[in-house]
């Protein structure tokens, strides 16, 4: 099987003020109806979860740990303090992020499909357990 899940580096453009990235480009931004911003606790796990009709773009500022299966393989990702990673994740692969710093992590989504707090488009699936 061949990986749909892509994942790639994200440039932190860095100065005595902070960093800034660019977290997608004008062709990722098309056909996307939600964003978000989440910032984690140290420790603490997003995701668990899997998207029915949703695809989703994950940019991650470490230090995290990420983990994804698609059919049935599982794979870890690392993402070291001062970096960033993109993943795009189609709907049906389950994921998870968790907080491996000492301090709020940032995470930054764009999805396919609208937020329904009534019905959300996540189905449970524990990657990392807590």
């Amino acid at each position: 099987m061949i990986s749909q899940v892509t994942i790639e580096p994200v440039k932190l453009f860095c100065d005595a003020r902070g960093w800034v990235i660019e977290p997608v480009d004008e062709t990722m931004l098309a056909g996307k109806r939600n964003v978000h911003m989440v910032l984690t606790e140290p420790g603490a796990i997003r995701g668990n979860h899997y998207h029915k009709r949703s695809d989703e773009i994950l940019v991650v500022v470490g230090p995290a740990f990420v983990r994804v299966r698609e059919g049935g393989v599982t794979q870890d990702i690392r993402v070291p303090d001062g970096q960033a990673k993109r993943l795009t994740i189609p709907a049906g692969v389950a994921h998870a992020v968790q907080n491996t710093g000492r301090r709020p992590m940032i995470l930054v989504s764009f999805a396919t499909q609208s937020h329904n707090r009534a019905q959300p488009d996540t189905i449970p699936v524990v990657l990392i357990p807590k």
